[in-house]
């Protein structure tokens, strides 16, 4: 069996499930090694210190931002500790309607015609396309690496998306261990999972995702600049037991369902923890609801109902905080 290059949590709703991610395909590539020319001997890559010239060992390396003049060091503990959950947890932000994402997110090669004259023909091949629903299979090499290819027309543009060989394509069956085969849900979670489906699609709108890390990662960076602290992430979420399934996917159902609740925290269980309310009250104003009491997912819901953006990459403060500000 193939051994999983990540290993984590998928989760949506309050349905979490622990899950490994595996290479589906193998490579046609042959590997070379380097080797000194005239002899048999072979050149490695070292990690040098360029100072001394001394080899330095992998665990006495840390990472340094270059801040001008001088070098942030952080520590690879440093961006667990921001992004644990998000290094151990698939979450699903909601569902949306496959025909809804545009091919342009998928990953592919713009083609575009080379040199004067050959817009026409360009052109031709692009309205051809589009208007049988077609697109070109071919073969070329680069890179000394040959590739299967599909040639696509999509608003006016002609698209190479890369294609494996079909012996390339690994058997799930034989590389992932424990399938769940013939167990299945009962028809009741079915519904209530397919349920739960529904309650948290979401229109596709890619602006509402963006690459949060990185932005901690820098906000980590300009915070160890100015001596102070960051908030780390929380963790990752435990996986759902099969116990507690039916519970866990009806609790999620109802909180989804209810996104402008009053706030009551729901668990697994079915009970709801009373809701914490502020002592402070404005004159002539209602209340500011306290938010310190809810779970991530209260908030998520909260914001969804806001109308929040970027809410679907928010840590549990960040929502308090968005949410607060609206």
């Amino acid at each position: 069996m193939a051994r999983p290059v990540w290993a984590g949590n998928l989760s949506f709703g309050l349905v979490s499930l622990p899950v490994g991610l595996y290479t589906a395909t193998d490579s046609h590539t042959i590997h070379f090694h380097q080797l000194q020319r005239g002899t048999s001997d072979r050149i490695r890559n070292r990690r040098v210190n360029e100072r001394t010239g001394e080899e330095v060992d992998l665990s006495d390396i840390v990472k340094g931002y270059d801040a001008g003049g001088e070098y942030v060091l952080v520590e690879p503990k440093e961006l667990d500790e921001i992004a644990p959950g998000r290094s151990q947890t698939l979450e699903i932000a909601g569902f949306v309607d496959l025909d809804d994402v545009e091919p342009i997110f998928f990953d592919k090669t713009y083609l575009g015609p080379r040199g004067n004259g050959y817009e026409k023909v360009y052109s031709l091949l692009e309205q051809a396309l589009t208007k049988t629903g077609k697109a070109g299979i071919a073969t070329f090499v680069m890179r000394q690496h040959e590739y299967l290819v599909a040639v696509k027309a999509e608003d006016g543009l002609l698209t190479l998306h890369t294609l494996h060989w079909a012996d390339e394509i690994r058997n799930p069956k034989d590389e992932i261990d424990g399938l769940p085969g013939r167990t299945r849900g009962t028809a009741k979670e079915v519904r209530m999972a397919e349920q739960l489906i529904e309650a948290l699609a979401i229109k596709w709108d890619p602006e509402q995702f963006h690459d949060t890390f990185q932005e901690k990662v820098a906000a980590l960076v300009e915070a160890k600049r100015a001596g102070e602290t960051v908030e780390k992430a929380e963790p990752a979420a435990e996986p759902t037991g099969a116990v507690d399934l039916m519970e866990a996917l009806r609790a999620s159902v109802e909180r989804a369902r209810s996104p402008k609740s009053t706030g009551e925290k729901a668990t697994i269980s079915g009970k709801a923890a009373p809701k914490k309310t502020s002592s402070k009250r404005r004159v002539g104003s209602a209340p500011r609801e306290d938010l310190s009491g809810l779970s991530k997912a209260d908030l998520y819901q909260k914001a969804a109902a806001a109308n929040v953006s970027g809410r679907s990459h928010m840590t549990r403060g960040e929502l308090v905080k968005a949410l607060s500000a609206a």
